[in-house]
C-alpha cells in the first residue's frame, strides 16, 4: 500500500519573500555613495622630493601643485600665485580645509614659498608642504 502525503491547509509551503531585502541593499548602496568623501587630484604630475618624517594628510582637502616651470595648478588647470588666495577663500567659506601644497623637486622655493602666503593670506588655518614618503 502507497502512502501519499497529502498538504493540510495548516502545511503550506512558504517561501521567502526576498523584495525588501533587496530593496534594503539599494539603499544601503546609496548611502555609502552619497557619503563616499572623493580625493581630488591636482591635474598634473608632481616630482616631490622625499622626506623621512612624511605623515598622511586628510583626504578633504584643497590640493595645490607648484611645477618645475613655476605653474601653480589646481584641479588641472592653471591659476597663478594670484588666484591662490581667492580659491582658498571661497573653498574655506564652507568648511576649515587644509591647504596642501605639492611642490615639484625642481619647483623656485621662492614661488612655493609665495603660495604657501597667499594660502594663509585666503584664510587657510593649515597650510603644510606634500613630500613623498621615503622608502614608499
Amino acid at each position: 500500500m502507497k502512502y501519499r502525503r497529502s498538504i493540510n491547509e495548516s502545511e503550506e509551503i512558504s517561501e521567502i519573500n526576498v523584495s525588501p531585502l533587496i530593496d534594503m541593499v539599494f539603499i544601503l548602496l546609496i548611502f555609502f555613495i552619497v557619503t563616499t568623501v572623493f580625493v581630488e587630484e591636482t591635474g598634473v604630475e608632481v616630482d616631490k622630493p622625499q622626506a623621512a618624517s612624511a605623515v598622511s594628510l586628510e583626504k578633504n582637502s584643497i590640493l595645490l601643485a607648484v611645477t618645475g616651470k613655476g605653474q601653480v595648478v589646481y584641479g588641472g588647470r592653471e591659476i597663478g600665485i594670484s588666484g591662490v588666495r581667492p580659491l582658498v577663500k571661497r573653498m574655506t567659506q564652507a568648511e576649515d580645509m587644509p591647504v596642501i601644497v605639492q611642490g615639484d623637486e625642481t619647483a623656485n622655493y621662492g614661488i612655493v614659498l609665495q603660495v604657501v602666503d597667499e594660502a594663509k593670506l585666503g584664510g587657510a588655518n593649515s597650510v603644510s608642504l606634500a613630500s613623498e614618503r621615503s622608502g614608499t
